[in-house]
């Protein structure tokens, strides 16, 4: 079994489990295309070592870019740009020492992390 995205206007729009020879006499009257995408991928990486396929899995708002041949999460703040090599979006601040007990969340109006108190 495979998964599936339903891609309209480059707009992620259904995720499907589905063997791949479903896609042989299924009869989709609405318009868009179905593409494969993979469980175990998160920015770029396979989880269990494997081939990585198209940068994310794919999930309903998602943007399929045909050029990158990735699925791209929705942009989370205005600021955040993104980054290339995973496809997913990067604040333009780095976070907070990672290593620290502290919490911070991102303040789009000053475009920095603040610490959650």
């Amino acid at each position: 079994m495979a998964h599936y995205a339903k891609v309209e206007n480059s707009i992620v729009t259904q995720v499907i489990v589905a063997e791949t020879d479903f896609f042989d006499t299924f009869v989709d009257s609405n318009p868009g295309e179905w593409i494969q995408t993979s469980y175990n991928t998160i920015r770029g990486v396979h989880l269990n070592g494997g081939i990585a396929l198209r940068k994310n899995y794919a999930s309903i708002g998602y943007t399929y870019d045909s050029t990158r041949d990735a699925f791209i999460p929705p942009r989370p703040y205005s600021s955040w740009l993104l980054n290339e090599s995973t496809c997913d979006w990067e604040a333009p601040v780095a976070y907070p020492d990672a290593d620290s007990a502290e919490a911070y969340e991102w303040n789009e109006e000053t475009t920095s992390w603040q610490l959650i108190e």
